[in-house]
């Protein structure tokens, strides 16, 4: 049985953390991914995805909020949530993305996960969310089952393109209130 730890900090991410959130998305990316991609779709992503630039671009949008997990003063994982409607496929009045929530592998099993996850859904209850909805790959069962445990049912698909490789996400959603109510 992994402990939970119990001094995991939480905290807004500023624009000085853009090169932080670029390290830790990408460490993260590789850590979660890397063994069922090829190196240069990986790399293609992580190039497109998670330089400082990009990151200090997704910590201006107004619409998004970026949460770093801490222990000690180390990271340990981050969330980042951003408003927004998926497709057609999901009825909502306010929805909001959980576009990224990541743990750094020491920290798996460990609550950092948890403690993000409660983050998100008390800054979505916050903006005035009604549900809260992601993707998540298809072949990504962990997180598939965590996901699960916090009340998230799928309601589609869309394509996730990774480098090179067409890949598919699973789309998932949850009703704030509910998830703000009662957690696993």
């Amino acid at each position: 049985m992994k402990l939970i730890h119990p001094a995991i900090g939480l905290r807004r991410a500023t624009q000085a953390d853009s090169t932080l959130l670029a390290d830790l998305g990408a460490e993260t990316f590789v850590d979660t991914f890397g063994a069922h991609n090829t190196t240069d779709d990986m790399q293609r992503y992580l190039v497109a995805s998670f330089a400082p630039g990009i990151q200090a671009a997704e910590l201006a949008d107004p619409s998004a909020v970026c949460l770093i997990a801490e222990v000690g003063d180390q990271p340990a994982g981050y969330a980042r949530l951003r408003e927004g409607q998926p497709s057609r496929a999901l009825v909502a009045a306010r929805p909001i993305e959980l576009v990224r929530l990541y743990a750094r592998t020491p920290w798996i099993g460990r609550g950092v996960g948890a403690a993000l996850m409660r983050a998100a859904i008390d800054e979505a209850g916050v903006r005035g969310c009604d549900v809260m909805w992601l993707g998540v790959w298809e072949r990504n069962e962990r997180a598939i089952a965590f996901y699960r445990r916090w009340g998230f049912l799928e309601f589609g698909d869309h394509a996730f393109l990774l480098g090179n490789d067409r890949q598919t996400d699973l789309l998932m959603a949850r009703s704030v209130t509910f998830l703000r109510r009662q957690e696993p």
